[in-house]
């Protein structure tokens, strides 16, 4: 009864931003992968060289296994790089080195919504395992927490505030990844790094990239609604 309804368009609607923005950063990055920067610098050169301007000690860079799977650990205070991004001297390389470089300089400075999302993780981990349980548990077996005054409230109504941790970390997200590819980009073109169309060439990567950050906050966000329709008509039967 929970899953022949018509809110199931909302989650068809969130897959489609997915796929559309997924499929965009793969397109974008598939083009600048094969465009060498006219200076030749790798990466890790790239990474190496921002690190030192911007006067960022005891940050190490490595590189890991995956494609895309490009982070900065700021547990270990690692940049962390694919081998394609590691050891190629191409447009799309330089931009995200420079991008988790930046993630690097927001650790330096502190920057608050870094640290606020940080902060978030383990709550957003706990959102993202047991929030649907809770509310598939509360609504197959009709759950409810009657209250002091009279009032009832429902497991799954729980359920949806502990899932909705994990939509604000996705939210959080947004500001963070925005604002290391801004200081990308800024360190590219102030370094010389990159100049020109390859400058225009790593923002069109960097701004491919931030709309699956986009996309997922969406798709997250429709997901919560439909989750809160759901309880809604659970609630007025």
């Amino acid at each position: 009864m929970y899953y022949l309804d018509s809110t199931y368009v909302l989650l068809f609607l969130g897959a489609i931003i997915t796929l559309i923005a997924s499929g965009y950063l793969h397109l974008t990055y598939n083009k600048y992968k094969f465009k060498h920067n006219a200076k030749g610098y790798t990466g890790a050169e790239v990474a190496e060289m921002i690190l030192r301007y911007e006067n960022i000690s005891g940050v190490g860079i490595s590189q890991v296994a995956g494609n895309l799977s490009d982070h900065y650990d700021s547990k270990n205070k690692r940049v962390c790089l694919s081998k394609t991004v590691f050891d190629t001297a191409t447009i799309a390389s330089a931009a995200i080195a420079a991008h988790e470089c930046g993630h690097a300089l927001q650790h330096k400075e502190e920057y608050m919504p870094l640290k606020f999302r940080s902060a978030l993780v383990p709550y957003a981990n706990i959102g993202s395992k047991i929030g649907i349980p809770i509310i598939l548990l509360g609504w197959y077996f009709g759950l409810d927490f009657h209250m002091n005054n009279g009032g009832v409230f429902s497991v799954a109504t729980l359920g949806i505030w502990i899932f909705s941790l994990a939509i604000i970390f996705q939210i959080v997200t947004l500001p963070v990844e925005m604002n290391a590819s801004s200081r990308a980009l800024t360190i590219l073109a102030r370094e010389n790094i990159l100049e020109g169309k390859e400058l225009s060439g790593a923002r069109k990567m960097l701004i491919a990239a931030a709309l699956t950050y986009v996309a997922a906050a969406a798709s997250a966000v429709l997901q919560l609604m439909r989750l809160l329709l759901l309880n809604g008509k659970r609630s007025r039967r």
